[in-house]
């Protein structure tokens, strides 16, 4: 089990390889189809977008409503190749990595390897699980879309298996 801090271990995410568990700890910013497409607009547009995302890791989830004194919320990963067509702009930004589920197209692998990214993995199903390696969580941009707006949240030893490293390895290929 490799853990990694975020930010400050971003430069060891090139050294992970496919397969790696990693318990991640840090910052990660929830993003789905609605926000990644009106991201890309404004990027398209020369727009500013509202969160910086260079050296971030992108969680393809939406969480659950949170209860009252809750820090969290269930939320588990979105299948991810529905992402695709967003994601070269995200690494563009400067995105370092992203959590998700399922495999991602080809395209996208060699593009994760052109930026020296990382496509992590966590288990579909497990939402109420996941939720409990959350410390903080709070809506940043887009809260108009409710589960679907940017959230930043803060994890302690979020469980993901590298999926593709920085050199283009696929656990789905092997």
């Amino acid at each position: 089990m490799i853990k990694i801090l975020i930010p400050d271990d971003i430069s060891k995410l090139e050294k992970l390889e496919t397969g790696d568990f990693v318990l991640l700890s840090g910052e990660v910013y929830t993003a789905r189809d609605q926000v990644h497409k009106n991201l890309v607009n404004k990027i398209n547009n020369n727009e500013k977008i509202p969160v910086n995302l260079k050296n971030k890791i992108i969680f393809y989830a939406g969480p659950a409503p949170i209860k009252k004194n809750a820090k969290s919320a269930a939320i588990g990963p979105t299948t991810s190749y529905r992402m695709d067509k967003y994601t070269p702009d995200m690494l563009e930004c400067g995105v370092k990595g992203f959590i998700g589920k399922g495999k991602r197209s080809k395209r996208i692998v060699k593009l994760i390897k052109k930026y020296k990214a990382v496509y992590f993995i966590t288990v579909g199903g497990i939402a109420a699980y996941l939720s409990t390696k959350i410390e903080k969580m709070e809506a940043i941009a887009y809260k108009n879309l409710g589960p679907e707006a940017i959230y930043r949240i803060k994890v302690k030893d979020f469980p993901c298996i590298v999926a593709i490293d920085s050199d283009g390895n696929d656990i789905f290929n092997r």
